[in-house]
């Protein structure tokens, strides 16, 4: 289904990330996915992290029994939450059961909020009809090179059709996937927004090329965001001493691309942020927060064989049976 004009101005100016105008609009980043299918040099995913503001770091893993609740309880709080999202700190089509059984709760028991995932692109043609069916709204995919020799240099291995594979093979498939399923949503009731990491002596004078290949796919926005590579981070390129663009560089790059439109105000977020922009919140709606929260009941449609999960009294997270989502900690 091809989107109209007006429901996709009124989905681009509620959404932060979408557009620059939507600053008064708060998102909330669920963090129920944390297994990831690729590798990135500049990617060092952590659980249990509060003190570093980058994607892929969360204070702590949610399920999806719990997601109903917490944001009910955020949108007490920010009443402006327009838009709820899935962005790790793995990969939500990584983990599919978790990422479209959280979507499926969320568009039941609050139909008004805007429903948003972030991804690597590697299942994305897998599931993209799963996506457009669920109604998740906006797309976020990130793409670092459309050539397979400089993908090598950034993705060290792919974990696809149950094997590990490494090298040039290993982006040639990531970016024949990414490209399929960008050709999917194209045709679906998704805007989709791109995301590329501009890494110096890496894929810098490669993002032009990268920018007029998104093009051809009816990309919304495209985001050209710095390489963050601290070392107390511990990602690759962080310990190797890869060095971060400058802010002439990156104006650069970005002067060379008009084919889409840019998005400049990204704050680099992480998976688990709450609130304005300018304002992350999160820290005030982890599980210690929620424990002090005043229960809420909130009517959820479900199947008749399924518990009702959504009962939050005092202490206890979440009434109900053990959830087949309990909280896990991959391995690396």
């Amino acid at each position: 289904m091809l989107r109209e004009r007006g429901e996709t101005t009124n989905r681009v100016d509620t959404h932060p990330c979408f557009s620059q105008e939507a600053h008064r609009h708060a998102r909330m980043h669920l963090a129920v996915a944390p297994a990831c299918n690729i590798q990135c040099h500049y990617c060092n995913r952590k659980y249990d992290c509060s003190n570093e503001s980058r994607p892929g770091v969360v204070s702590e893993l949610m399920t999806p029994d719990e997601v109903v609740g917490r944001v009910a309880a955020v949108r007490r709080k920010i009443p402006q939450l327009t838009v709820v999202g899935i962005a790790g700190p793995g990969d939500p089509l990584a983990n599919p059961g978790r990422t479209f059984e959280t979507c499926r709760r969320l568009s039941a028991a609050f139909p008004n909020l805007m429903l948003c995932l972030s991804t690597n692109g590697l299942e994305l043609s897998r599931y993209a009809n799963t996506i457009a069916r669920l109604g998740i709204h906006h797309v976020t995919m990130t793409l670092n090179a459309v050539d397979p020799a400089i993908g090598a240099q950034i993705y060290p291995w792919i974990f696809w059709k149950h094997q590990r594979i490494r090298g040039i093979e290993a982006a040639k498939i990531l970016m024949e996937q990414q490209l399929e399923g960008l050709h999917k949503l194209a045709t679906m009731d998704v805007l989709v927004k791109i995301n590329s990491v501009l890494i110096p002596g890496v894929n810098d004078t490669h993002m032009k090329a990268v920018h007029q290949v998104i093009a051809g796919y009816g990309v919304f926005l495209h985001n050209i965001m710095p390489l963050i590579a601290e070392p107390e981070h511990g990602t690759y390129y962080g310990l190797m001493g890869q060095r971060v663009p400058t802010s002439h560089e990156l104006a650069q790059v970005r002067s060379q691309c008009g084919d889409v439109s840019l998005m400049t105000h990204c704050r680099q977020c992480r998976a688990d942020a709450v609130g304005l922009l300018h304002e992350d919140r999160g820290e005030e709606f982890t599980r210690s927060f929620q424990s002090r929260v005043i229960p809420i009941q909130v009517p959820v449609a479900r199947r008749e064989d399924e518990p009702c999960l959504f009962t939050l009294p005092k202490p206890a997270l979440v009434a109900g049976p053990v959830s087949k989502y309990a909280p896990i900690r991959p391995s690396r």
